[in-house]
């Protein structure tokens, strides 16, 4: 059980750390569309476009986390290929969890870890959203 303590607790820290990277992206990329001009009548829904983005990337940081728990399913032989792991992470990150496929006994808490792991970048993520929205939508940052 300590083993699968220690590789929950190392999986965290490295997601957290993808997710804050990720997290100053979609800022630095909001604040550049921020500061574009919209005259033209092609960008009449500038504002919903520019949150799109922030979300759109938070869901590809996201990914790249599931991605980072099922490559460690894999190297601790707990799947041999790249798509049952991907869903079995998929699926316990975002607390889904099916139960078509499961860990082995010896493995099953870590991926108690992964959803708690879910929840708290799930969290984040939308507090991420939540600014971008009310920064987009008070005219701090909508361009106008």
């Amino acid at each position: 059980m300590l083993v699968t303590i220690l590789v929950a607790s190392l999986l965290i820290i490295v997601t957290t750390a993808v997710h804050a990277i990720g997290m100053v992206a979609a800022i630095e990329i909001a604040r550049s569309l921020w500061k574009l001009k919209v005259d033209h009548p092609l960008f009449l829904y500038h504002r919903p476009m520019r949150i799109s983005a922030v979300v759109l990337l938070m869901f590809l940081v996201s990914v790249l986390e599931v991605m980072i728990w099922a490559v460690a399913y894999m190297l601790l032989g707990l799947f041999e290929a790249l798509e049952p792991a991907m869903y079995f992470s998929m699926v316990t990150f975002t607390t889904l969890g099916y139960g078509d496929l499961v860990l082995e006994e010896n493995w099953r808490l870590l991926a108690s870890f992964q959803a708690a792991n879910g929840i708290i970048i799930f969290g984040w993520t939308t507090a991420v959203v939540i600014a971008a929205v009310q920064r987009v939508y008070d005219g701090k940052g909508s361009g106008d």
